[in-house]
């Protein structure tokens, strides 16, 4: 199949958004004494699966980048926002486990990272629109990880 022009537009355009928008919001937790938004999104995905998942699962979960998500991991451990637990079932294997603290952060970041996401994406973005670029994305997802 042959990308159309609007295709490579509206892929270019998503990535620049995208770039801009994380970057933004990265300065703002910065500048609120925050974590990186690496850390939202690790704790964000732990505390959605219900506290715990495992390391791997992890990895799936997390929507920014997963290169480096053990040093992340060994970082979030150490400011005491998570914890690590042995599978039981497999020696080899572990789960993350979010802390309360590591909620607590949740909390305090959440409200930074929301006001970038109402003043930068919200505006711009209907609700028809947000569900239609959130289809056809999770199609683009799931193709990819079908492949």
């Amino acid at each position: 199949m042959k990308l159309t022009q609007p295709q490579l537009d509206a892929w270019r355009s998503l990535l620049r958004g995208q770039a801009l928008l994380i970057e933004e919001v990265e300065r703002r937790l910065a500048a609120a004494d925050l974590p990186p938004l690496g850390w939202y999104d690790v704790l964000t995905a732990l505390d959605k699966a219900g506290g715990r998942l495992r390391i791997h699962e992890l990895a799936d979960a997390v929507i920014l980048s997963r290169s480096g998500l053990t040093r992340l991991l060994d970082r979030l451990e150490a400011a005491g926002l998570l914890r690590r637990e042995p599978c039981e079932d497999d020696r080899r294997g572990s789960y993350a486990v979010i802390t309360p603290a590591g909620r607590r952060m949740l909390k305090r970041m959440w409200p930074v990272y929301e006001r970038a996401l109402a003043e930068h994406f919200a505006p711009h973005v209907g609700a028809g629109e947000a569900r239609a670029l959130r289809s056809a994305l999770e199609r683009v997802t799931d193709s990819v990880r079908n492949a």
